[in-house]
């Protein structure tokens, strides 16, 4: 197999081909027809590996998967690090083609599952609404910072609010639409998330998103420690032995989400409570406590959704 490393940019991406002992790189532009020559020039048998980039990645994507061409796109962190590995102490986007290459032949990464139209288009909306509500935050703000002048303009009084308006006015028309899509692609998956005491129509719809509709992994766990969850630990010798923080990797917004639906979950889910309340008689920190709660919602949602079965508060089950 060989592995082909891919350094995507807005404009243009850098390809690394691996020759006898080294490796030949060649840019092409980040375009349809770019892509599509980048293709051709792909030998029989080639693994094609990239870092996430966002959007600017996509097309690139798309193309070698429509193609048929094997494609990993692989978290930056693990590129970075590989990198510190290698000891390489420049960065250039030939030399980070190469390192990709490299990285692609010594850890063989597995075929990238591109999303389904559902799932880019849920996306989208979320990180459109994400944005309008930092705007509406933004402008509300504003408002209350002009209203308190001796003498405020009309011009800018009236801006504000018909800008706010029309902000909270996208925001519910968006809020709708990934209901409705959610609850139209994904059905099932809804009705058995939102079946779970504390998760409502958006925290079923982001982890539907998050997840691919609970296809990209394989146990709860790989969920938690994808969105950031998962406790840290560092242990070496007798000098380092000490519990860190969570690893807050992913999705920032959906970690604090799942945060504030596990505080709400402590008082009206049975288990979520239980957990809680043992965490905080065995010592532990009230923030721990209900880090261990979110984690708690996600084991629960993956068993809902992987077990097609309705959660039932309180089930104890009867199996040894």
């Amino acid at each position: 197999m060989t592995y082909i490393g891919i350094d995507v940019s807005k404009d243009s991406f850098v390809a690394a081909y691996p020759t006898k002992g080294d490796y030949k790189t060649q840019k092409f532009p980040n375009t349809t027809s770019g892509v599509r020559k980048f293709i051709q020039s792909l030998p029989a048998e080639c693994h094609c590996v990239m870092e996430a980039t966002g959007n600017y990645s996509m097309l690139l994507l798309y193309l070698l998967q429509q193609a048929n061409i094997t494609v990993s796109m692989e978290n930056p962190q693990k590129i970075k690090h590989f990198a510190r590995a290698m000891l390489s102490t420049t960065k250039t986007d030939e030399i980070d083609a190469k390192l990709i290459a490299m990285y692609g032949e010594k850890m063989e990464p597995a075929p990238y599952k591109i999303p389904s139209e559902s799932i880019i288009q849920l996306k989208q909306k979320r990180t459109v609404l994400r944005q309008l509500k930092k705007q509406l935050t933004m402008m509300i703000n504003l408002q209350h910072s002009l209203s308190v002048l001796p003498k405020q303009d009309p011009t800018a009084k009236v801006a504000t609010e018909q800008t706010i308006k029309f902000l909270r006015k996208q925001i519910s028309k968006l809020e709708d639409e990934i209901t409705h899509l959610s609850n139209k692609e994904f059905k099932r998956q809804m009705e058995l998330l939102t079946s779970i005491k504390g998760i409502g129509e958006n925290i079923a719809s982001a982890l539907i998103m998050a997840t691919g509709g609970f296809t990209y992994f394989s146990s709860a766990k790989q969920i938690s420690r994808f969105l950031g969850l998962c406790p840290t630990y560092q242990q070496s010798g007798t000098s380092v032995n000490f519990k860190g923080h969570i690893n807050r990797n992913g999705d920032t917004h959906l970690r604090s989400q799942l945060y504030i639906v596990a505080v709400a979950s402590i008082k009206c889910n049975a288990a979520c409570r239980d957990t809680f309340v043992r965490l905080r008689e065995r010592g532990k920190s009230g923030k721990a406590a209900i880090i261990a709660v979110a984690n708690k919602l996600i084991r629960i949602a993956f068993a809902v959704v992987t077990n097609n079965r309705p959660y039932i508060d309180g089930y104890v089950s009867t199996l040894a």
